[in-house]
């Protein structure tokens, strides 16, 4: 298990999502975030950056900083070509995998850290989020959809329902991450209601397409204050 993911204090960790290059990278780390987040192609949303800008960018995070690649492949040839062009410390798998998938993928890239996304629309994501769990390091619940033409796979900007979330971190035994619509106005109440291990946020921190230092600050000093 990655070293993100150990530790005894209960210091809310927090990865600050869409970094599109060195300059938001180099924010995101002075102001204390434990992961970074990086967006490869996807159906829909933002942030997503091509994977050699990507390569560069998981090469200039500083360890303990935590480079995670967001991913929408599902299939075990595109999952492994993909994680040996970019090295990133774990991949965020934010479509369904088969279990099948996941247990080839974990055995295949046993040192990486595996993040299964959860999108939480109704009580069938704490179903989802259980048979997840045992096959990963840990999970990250967002608002969003993987069904039909216009899927959403994150970036949504949009709350949902905390109480299921609630419900998942109470019933699994993996870190668990919040996202989906977090904002330095509601982060407080997010972690209070749902106790997460760490929470993942980027619109509620971005302006104009920008990851925005005045809202960065805001968030990770509110984050601090929820401990």
């Amino acid at each position: 298990m990655a070293a993100l993911y150990q530790g005894g204090n209960l210091m809310v960790r927090t990865k600050v999502c869409c970094i599109t290059n060195r300059r938001e990278l180099e924010l995101a780390i002075s102001y204390g975030a434990a992961a970074v987040g990086f967006v490869s192609h996807m159906p829909s949303g933002p942030g997503v950056i091509s994977e050699d800008t990507i390569a560069e960018l998981v090469q200039a995070t500083p360890y303990p900083v935590w480079s995670e690649v967001l991913t929408s492949l599902t299939e075990l040839p595109g999952l492994l070509a993909q994680y040996q062009r970019l090295k990133p410390g774990a991949l965020q798998l934010c479509q369904p995998l088969a279990e099948p998938v996941l247990r080839e993928l974990r055995e295949a890239l046993p040192g990486v850290t595996l993040v299964h996304v959860v999108h939480v629309a109704d009580s069938s994501a704490v179903d989802e989020a259980r048979m997840y769990a045992p096959l990963v390091d840990g999970l990250l619940l967002d608002s969003g959809s993987t069904e039909g033409p216009a899927r959403q796979l994150g970036g949504t900007g949009r709350t949902h329902d905390w109480s299921l979330d609630a419900a998942i971190v109470q019933e699994v035994l993996v870190p668990v991450f919040l996202a989906g619509g977090l904002t330095p106005e509601n982060v407080g109440e997010a972690i209070a209601t749902v106790k997460p291990f760490g929470v993942d946020v980027c619109s509620g921190v971005r302006k104009d397409d920008m990851l925005d230092e005045d809202r960065l600050q805001k968030f990770m000093h509110a984050v601090r204050q929820s401990g």
